[in-house]
């Protein structure tokens, strides 16, 4: 598997697309923000922030959001990911969303880490879903 790198300006796309959507979350009961970014195979950056509901399982993540805002747009493959949270741990995609990316994404696909200071670790999209079910199962052999 090749790691696929990704130069300082995407990333600084990236970066602030994730923060600026973080800052329009809606999270009135955890006042929990998370922004994400996704940067689509033709370049452009989708963001999508957190939004909350009452009832709790009716809520939708950053991640989630920011794929859907690709998906409207014509993407449909994600090259990287930006998850901007803070916390005192760093903020990954749960598991529902590491399956959501892994539609769109391919095993090697960088998922970047970011708090208020910065990028603080990245991921391949296979270290947090190692040995993952994809669009590729289904197909015909």
């Amino acid at each position: 598997m090749a790691i696929i790198t990704l130069g300082d300006e995407p990333q600084r796309a990236l970066l602030q697309a994730a923060r600026a959507a973080r800052l329009n979350a809606y999270a009135p009961y955890s006042n929990f923000r998370v922004g994400a970014a996704v940067l689509d195979e033709q370049g452009q950056v989708h963001a999508g922030c957190n939004v909350e509901n009452a009832a709790y399982p009716q809520g939708v993540c950053a991640e989630a959001a920011a794929l859907s805002a690709m998906v409207l747009a014509g993407g449909r493959r994600a090259t990287a990911l930006l998850v901007a949270g803070e916390g005192p741990t760093l903020v990954t995609p749960c598991g529902g969303c590491r399956q959501k990316l892994r539609e769109f994404a391919a095993p090697d696909t960088p998922v970047l880490v970011a708090d208020g200071v910065g990028v603080q670790r990245w991921f391949t999209l296979d270290e947090l879903l190692p040995h993952s079910f994809g669009p590729e199962h289904l197909k015909p052999a």
